[in-house]
């Protein structure tokens, strides 16, 4: 085999891998964590916050599996204080497992919701609720 044979291969296994990785690029499907992420960022400020009071409790927010059931459950010091707020269950891999609720926990400052709403796999839970007039904000990870 001469130069011209081995410059000829060189040149179409180049144009071969590049017309592969366009293909590829061009059937990646790229998933935005939320449509109006702009506005969002404008006001990180409030959640940065809302972190800032949540960590300042007391106690932590929990969240647990227990057979059939997830529970959330606030800090003692937030119980029966809630007015309202969101839930969020986000999961980073693919955006059609997230599952968003209301968040309206009992007397108890718990809120319970069936296993079965959500598909196995790892979850950041984002809660946010409103308290006399203060916001709170808790970022949790969680496997189910």
């Amino acid at each position: 085999m001469n130069w011209g044979h081995k410059l000829t291969f060189t040149i179409l296994v180049f144009i071969g891998l590049m017309s592969y990785l366009v293909y590829r690029s061009l059937n990646t499907d790229f998933q935005l964590v939320e449509k109006d992420y702009y506005n969002n960022e404008l006001q990180y400020q409030q959640v940065i916050d809302a972190a800032h009071r949540t960590n300042e409790l007391k106690d932590p927010v929990h969240i647990r599996a227990e057979n059939n059931l997830v529970f959330i459950e606030l800090p003692a010091e937030m119980k029966n204080a809630v007015s309202n707020g969101k839930l969020w269950f986000y999961c980073a891999y693919d955006s059609k497992r997230d599952r968003k609720f209301s968040f309206e926990p009992d007397e108890n400052g718990v809120q319970v919701f069936e296993r079965s709403q959500f598909e196995p796999g790892n979850y950041t839970v984002k809660i946010s609720w409103s308290h006399r007039d203060e916001n709170y904000y808790k970022e949790i990870q969680f496997s189910l």
